[in-house]
């Protein structure tokens, strides 16, 4: 990939972030219990991520390939998924422009007023977050077995991405944000987030579904996976 392409996808995700959060309302003190998902008692602190070059730990390799061709991203985790996550809210079709335009969905906790943006890419590979272009602090995680990346940005503390390696060329990216909670979560709670929503996403992935099953060669259409 061209490195101006790729500048050009972070600048464009960092308006997109930013836009996001200049709408926001205000909220309560958000904290997270013992099942992760964020309440209200605790003040947030500050936390500030610095520029520095992208990881080169080893990633383990992938256990298998779950390509992304084909699924709806608002079908892919499950009533019960979305509630143990605290998502009270319908989830809504959007897009990532930075990669393209690819399916991506947005989920919300209302109460705790954080949100998540589930974007299914399939015509990058997780590579995209540790090229020398990037400019962000990737790092090495496992999420559901799969080789992923904690990604933050620097100077944006209010969201937090991870990237999970699903198949040749394809990844899963959730980015995990604050959407109106005043003070906001820390960054860290916030990365805590956003593994669990890409663990869920992953673990649902890897059940059996008609986009993986097929035997047909013939382009399949949108696959919504039952609950």
């Amino acid at each position: 990939m061209h490195s101006s392409l790729l500048v050009g996808r972070q600048r464009r995700f960092g308006t997109l972030v930013a836009g996001t959060l200049l709408v926001s309302g205000c909220g309560f003190v958000q904290t997270e219990n013992a099942t992760g998902i964020v309440g209200a008692t605790e003040p947030a602190l500050s936390e500030t991520v610095s520029a520095s070059p992208p990881s080169t730990a080893p990633l383990p390799p992938r256990p298998a390939d779950l390509p992304l061709n084909g699924i709806d991203p608002c079908e892919l985790l499950t009533a019960q998924q979305r509630a143990r996550l605290g998502f009270d809210r319908e989830p809504l079709t959007a897009a990532a422009p930075g990669f393209g335009n690819v399916a991506t969905c947005n989920f919300r906790n209302s109460t705790a007023q954080v949100g998540a943006r589930l974007s299914l890419v399939t015509g990058e590979s997780m590579d995209v977050w540790t090229s020398d272009a990037a400019r962000v602090r990737a790092t090495p995680v496992e999420i559901a077995g799969f080789p992923a990346l904690v990604v933050r940005t620097p100077e944006l503390n209010l969201a937090c991405n991870v990237a999970v390696d699903v198949a040749e060329g394809q990844h899963v990216d959730v980015l995990y944000r604050n959407d109106g909670a005043n003070p906001p979560p820390p960054l860290h709670r916030l990365c805590a987030g956003a593994k669990r929503v890409a663990e869920a996403a992953v673990t649902r992935l890897k059940e059996p579904s008609p986009s993986k099953t097929s035997s047909s060669p013939s382009p399949s259409p949108t696959v919504k996976l039952n609950d």
